[in-house]
């Protein structure tokens, strides 16, 4: 073209990231004599979803001037990478300024507060939408705020929104509906949903049948997610895919049927990835299983070297074999690749201010004390309830009494501990958990409840334990 004016830039950066060259679009978009909102907001988009979120932010921060579409694709690139704090902080910003949010950003900054566990955001966002009447321009809404009450922890605020948005027929809604049962391991309910669905002739797709089996796999029912995966591929024709087997690996190991579980991997059609090895390793774990759990954990580390999850879980297989040699050899080739371990961090909401703590240490100094002490007269107490902390959950080769300190200063017994000495009697004290919660904590969590007449829930890396008189909504089976 002899001639290329703004309209044709920005058509040829458009071209280059809807075509996924996003290193191409960016050497386009650095040569363009000119620059709009067009080119400059599709660039915070196209780096946003290609996880250069810097870069996004770059282009965002030399913005003049901005428009509904640059803080919602702003917003967007901070939650799909996993930036949520950012994201709903930008959100902020957006409503001080009085720029009015557009449906996509609602439903960026509620998918943020979820991933958070933010309950009192989540409602005044809810409000929002309610007041300025947002849900009348988006489908999606709905379905973004039963995905947000449902991962703060708010099972039967997802299931009022449900019942009011049901009618629509949305399989987004239901689907989202299905998928937060599954995350409270209520398989059964989760199960009536869908009967609802095939009531009122909805037809079902291949995420419904996903939260579907992940519910029967966090309710231990072994026939009912069986009977799904077959309904699934007979009754309504949807090809399975890794995601699905995988459910029925996890659902075959968490029960102990090892051999099962190694069954359905050899029956797919594809090649297993690194979660199903590492549905396997857990299993093995739970089950005492050393040979199987060998073979899982060094097939999950050659297909993700670089995730420590994987290199963690056979560390702890051999230290509860007491082989302590497969440890160190474990560890060092960690040292070796620069794997490092994610330390255990829980957090809770209490004032307005989000505190956090550390796996040994509060990441909030001053509470250091008062935390410590509360956690010594809980711990007493426990005992002379027949408490005994499980020993076994210390995968590190020291002396008993070392042990016991180690798991008295688990992240989430500190953090529930500043829950009992900064929140009022008969509230529910909420812990959000970056790693799966371990035996000891969980018994811990169940004593507490019966002891100090507190409900407390906790969310851990797979799913929600609701704890209450002495015992867990997952029955023992998480």
């Amino acid at each position: 073209m002899p001639t290329r004016d703004l309209i044709s830039w920005n058509s040829l950066l458009s071209g280059y990231l809807k075509a996924g060259e996003i290193e191409i679009a960016r050497e386009v978009f650095e040569k363009m004599p000119q620059r709009d909102l067009v080119s400059c907001n599709a660039m915070i988009d196209g780096y946003g979803k290609h996880g250069m979120c810097e870069l996004a932010e770059e282009v965002f921060m030399d913005m003049g001037v901005r428009d509904v579409v640059t803080w919602t694709s702003m917003i967007s690139a901070f939650v799909l990478n996993h930036q949520p704090r950012k994201g709903l902080c930008l959100f902020r910003e957006m409503l001080s300024l009085g720029v009015r949010p557009d449906a996509p950003a609602v439903v960026s900054v509620l998918s943020a507060i979820a991933d958070l566990g933010f309950l009192e955001e989540g409602k005044w966002v809810h409000n929002y939408i309610f007041t300025n009447k947002v849900h009348q321009s988006c489908s999606f809404i709905g379905s973004a705020l039963i995905n947000m009450y449902a991962k703060c922890g708010r099972i039967e605020n997802a299931y009022h929104v449900f019942r009011s948005l049901c009618h629509r027929q949305n399989i987004g809604d239901w689907n989202s509906m299905i998928s937060g049962l599954a995350l409270h391991g209520l398989g059964r309910e989760a199960i009536e949903i869908f009967q609802d669905m095939e009531r009122v002739e909805l037809e079902p797709d291949d995420i419904t049948f996903l939260g579907l089996l992940s519910a029967c796999n966090h309710g231990g029912l072994m026939d009912e997610g069986q009977f799904y995966f077959e309904t699934m591929q007979v009754k309504y024709k949807i090809v399975p895919k890794i995601q699905h087997y995988g459910c029925i690996v996890d659902l075959f190991g968490r029960a102990g049927r090892l051999e099962e579980a190694l069954g359905v991997i050899d029956e797919m059609p594809f090649e297993p990835d690194v979660l199903i090895w590492k549905a396997i390793l857990s299993a093995s774990m739970k089950h005492n299983n050393v040979v199987m759990g060998h073979t899982a954990g060094l097939r999950a580390i050659e297909l993700a070297p670089q995730d420590s999850s994987c290199y963690v879980l056979l560390s702890n297989i051999y230290a509860k074999a007491g082989r302590w040699d497969d440890v160190s050899k474990v560890r060092s080739l960690m040292r070796k690749r620069r794997v490092r371990k994610i330390p255990g961090c829980s957090s809770i909401l209490a004032d307005g201010k989000v505190h956090e703590f550390l796996v040994g240490k509060a990441m909030d100094v001053g509470y250091n004390q008062s935390v410590l002490s509360m956690l010594e007269e809980i711990v007493c107490k426990l005992k002379s309830e027949g408490y005994e902390p499980d020993l076994n959950q210390v995968f590190i080769d020291i002396e008993g009494g070392e042990k016991e300190s180690q798991l008295t200063l688990h992240s989430e017994k500190m953090a529930l501990a500043f829950g009992l000495l900064n929140s009022h009697q008969g509230s529910p004290i909420h812990i959000v958990k970056n790693l799966r919660i371990c035996c000891d904590c969980h018994r811990f969590m169940q004593l507490v409840s019966k002891i100090y007449n507190r409900r407390v829930i906790v969310r851990d890396q797979n799913r929600f334990h609701h704890f209450d008189k002495g015992f867990c909504s997952c029955r023992n089976h998480w």
